[in-house]
């Protein structure tokens, strides 16, 4: 039986050189798999076979680790055979400390090595993968572990039309994945996580609007997250209603430490994007018992009703989506939408989202959303719930973003801040539409962007022509508008003209003008009378 312990160790970061090196190999790997699988399918393939490499080393090295402290210097688990590593004792502590178990056989690196000549590649990977999920049935990590490799079809035709070409580009991919250095020294749960998000980025990027669907920009994610920290040291619980693949809340254990937040929640509909969520966790070493993600719709079946209220809310809800709305009478009831009296619009389910997140809300805690534009401003129901929003002093600030700036939308959307305790009875209005900066075919927040957004939010300072703090009263003699541009007047860049410097002018370009005539008709009167 084996001794093992958990040890965290303190990763350092990769340099930007080793970065952009993993980055362009990493994709220069990801284009030449796919032959003909369109990008976006072949993503799953990709993040499913780097997940699994990750699992692999991420056990091989705790039982290493915790053979080493034992004095059994040299171990190496991947070299121990499927009889010796099932004792159950063993095999059970392994499973409650990191929530899954894999035999030395079906380790990545032992798979791969065997890959070429295993006429049966398919089948193998596919019981691996089944093992692996089936190793988490009855305890706390099976949720967890539940479908995780769903997305990844081994005899997928899009792998190839028969079992031998299948086998082939699963080679390939094992191969490739397998000799990716994603070692550092100590930077290795850096270098996995962020070739995961590198990948994403560039999924999302060559899908467009599908790819907005799961992904937000990582500059726009630290502002999400820097906003709903608000300060503080240590989070609690931080919660995403449409976490997509979880880029928001990761930023928030990136910004504090992993240690500093006591548990990640979130709720996802897509059952892909909700497995690259789950895997996106995993692979920035964040341990089952620490983050709970549901499968669901968050509005009409929230899962986390036992675990509110949050102390930072952090989401990207879909833009105008539709939702069921009035035609369900009892969402009137429902203790998330009352307080406002009215639902948001079937067609456009934004605020719906919003009032959910503000009802689950800790007292004294903060929720940064971002919103499409138009609930802003838009009369009927919606003005209803910002009326509601304003007059209880919930809304803490409103910022205008640059255009261009997520995936599959070029509009310019805005941040709404939102918390249950605010100091003052006014709004923040911040204008940072122009915080930005041109990076191939999108906008992009630079460091100086993003850290002019949060400390003039901290501030809550006037700006000429970039921020206000309007009282409640005026907002509400404005019908509960809360666009940006309602509040901060723009900077007036054209020329300043003096009319009557100008007029005079003109009066001189005039008779200068007639003078010009009159000795042009002279001339002309002198050739005509020559001419006779």
């Amino acid at each position: 039986m084996y001794a093992y312990f958990v040890k965290r160790k303190g990763s350092a970061m990769v340099s930007e050189n080793q970065r952009a090196e993993l980055h362009r190999a990493i994709w220069q790997v990801a284009n030449d798999l796919r032959g003909a699988v369109d990008g976006w399918d072949f993503k799953s393939y990709v993040l499913g076979f780097l997940f699994y490499r990750f699992i692999s080393e991420n056990l091989t090295d705790f039982i290493n680790e915790g053979e080493a402290e034992a004095g059994n210097e040299g171990f190496d688990y991947a070299l121990v055979s499927d009889s010796e590593a099932e004792a159950e004792e063993f095999r059970r502590e392994i499973v409650r400390e990191k929530g899954f178990f894999i035999r030395p056989s079906e380790l990545f690196v032992n798979v791969q090595k065997r890959a070429a000549s295993n006429e049966n590649l398919n089948e193998t990977l596919s019981m691996v993968f089944a093992n692996i999920e089936r190793s988490a049935i009855g305890t706390r990590a099976e949720k967890d572990l539940r479908g995780l490799f769903a997305d990844i079809d081994v005899n997928s035709a899009k792998l190839g039309n028969s079992v031998v070409q299948r086998n082939v580009k699963l080679v390939k991919i094992l191969d490739a994945i397998g000799d990716m250095d994603l070692t550092y020294g100590e930077s290795r749960i850096d270098a996995f996580g962020d070739a995961y998000e590198y990948l994403m980025t560039m999924y999302a990027s060559s899908a467009g609007k599908s790819g907005g669907e799961f992904f937000t920009p990582q500059e726009v994610s630290e502002v999400l997250a820097r906003i709903a920290i608000d300060g503080r040291e240590r989070v609690e619980r931080v919660y995403d209603p449409a976490c997509g693949s979880r880029s928001l809340l990761l930023k928030c254990a990136k910004i504090l430490g992993v240690d500093k937040v006591g548990g990640f929640f979130g709720q996802e509909i897509n059952l892909t994007t909700y497995n690259l969520c789950r895997i996106n966790m995993f692979l920035h070493n964040i341990n089952f018992s620490n983050f709970d993600i549901a499968l669901g719709d968050t509005l009409l079946e929230p899962a986390h009703w036992d675990d509110e209220p949050f102390d930072a809310i952090v989401s990207n809800p879909p833009y105008s989506t539709k939702w069921v709305g009035k035609d369900d009478p009892s969402l009137l009831h429902d203790p998330r939408f009352a307080p406002a009296g009215v639902l948001a619009p079937k067609s456009k389910a934004d605020l719906a989202f919003t009032m959910h997140m503000l009802s689950w809300l800790k007292v004294d805690g903060t929720a940064a959303i971002v919103e499409f534009p138009g609930v802003l401003y838009r009369g009927a129901a919606e003005q209803k719930i910002r009326q509601y929003l304003v007059e209880n002093n919930y809304v803490d600030a409103v910022i205008q973003l640059p255009p261009d700036l997520f995936f599959g939308t070029s509009i310019a959307t805005c941040i709404i801040v939102v918390k249950k305790s605010k100091k003052d009875n006014s709004i923040f209005f911040l204008d940072a539409s122009d915080q930005c900066e041109r990076r191939g075919n999108k906008n992009v927040l630079t460091e100086a962007n993003r850290d002019f957004i949060i400390d003039s939010l901290r501030a809550r300072s006037v700006i000429a022509h970039k921020a206000e703090l309007v009282d409640v009263e005026t907002i509400a003699q404005n019908s509960y508008n809360l666009s940006v541009s309602s509040y901060v007047e723009p900077e007036d860049t054209r020329e300043q003209v003096d009319i009557r410097e100008l007029n005079a002018r003109i009066e001189e370009i005039v008779a200068r003008q007639s003078q010009l005539r009159e000795k042009i008709d002279a001339i002309v009167a002198d050739l005509e009378s020559g001419a006779r």
